[in-house]
């Protein structure tokens, strides 16, 4: 007997955020290939599930086939969530805990899922920002960034809580503003579960030689952010499509 992961009305926003993002994104594909990794599920067994060849899928994702109609998309997104279902749901209990997390304003300046992967260096570009550390990982792709006040994050989050600055997927970047050397940040981020593709700290007084080297030893990219104003920060970081 295969039991519910999450209740039906969860399931129903997450189907709602994944149609929305293949329906309204400008490349369909890229958001489609998104959360089929992000529920771990192969092409072909995808395909195996609608029934239909594993090139199909292929050339949804790759763009070489017209954007699947409203029908198509209902099937697909159905699709993810049934199979996820048959394995236990562990997919849907992940994305059902962060579509709900509700984080104050003061700790979350800005979070957002981008409808394709992004690799680090374009966000790298966008932010005129130095790479500290692990320069040789920046063309992994990132799937979103969160902009966080570091000092509200310190005040109000336990580490349990670490994990709800992801958004939907730990392969983003977490852009810590209001620090002092950045050392904080690479603290929580090597003691958590979770760790992140990239970190980006926003104008601190200097970089502590501690945080580079726990960068160094995450693997995990770590930039130091040359746009000053936040506001500016976040402009450019949307501007990204």
């Amino acid at each position: 007997m295969i039991h519910m992961s999450v209740p039906d009305f969860v399931k129903e926003k997450i189907a709602i955020r994944i149609a929305g993002e293949i329906t309204l994104g400008d490349k369909p594909g890229e958001a489609l290939r998104k959360w089929r990794k992000l529920f771990g599920i192969p092409q072909i067994e995808l395909a195996k599930f609608l029934n239909v060849s594993p090139s199909v899928i292929s050339d949804y994702e790759g763009g070489r086939r017209e954007s699947p109609g409203t029908k198509m998309i209902k099937k697909l997104v159905n699709a993810l969530i049934t199979i996820d279902e048959m394995r236990g749901g562990e997919g849907l209990k992940m994305i059902a805990k962060l579509v709900g997390t509700d984080l104050p304003a003061d700790i979350i300046l800005d979070m957002r899922e981008f409808s394709r992967p992004v690799p680090i260096r374009e966000l790298i570009e966008v932010t005129e920002a130095k790479v500290l550390a692990n320069e040789d990982l920046i063309d992994r792709p990132v799937f979103g960034y969160s902009i966080i006040d570091s000092i509200e994050a310190i005040k109000k989050l336990s580490g349990n809580e670490f994990s709800r600055l992801f958004g939907l997927t730990t392969e983003r970047a977490l852009i810590f503003t209001k620090v002092t050397t950045g050392k904080s940040p690479m603290v929580a981020v090597r003691v958590s579960i979770f760790k992140p593709s990239l970190v980006m700290l926003h104008k601190p007084e200097n970089v502590h030689p501690l945080a580079i080297e726990l960068a160094r030893i995450e693997r995990i990219p770590l930039a130091l952010v040359g746009v000053e104003p936040k506001e500016e920060l976040i402009e450019r970081l949307r501007s990204i499509k």
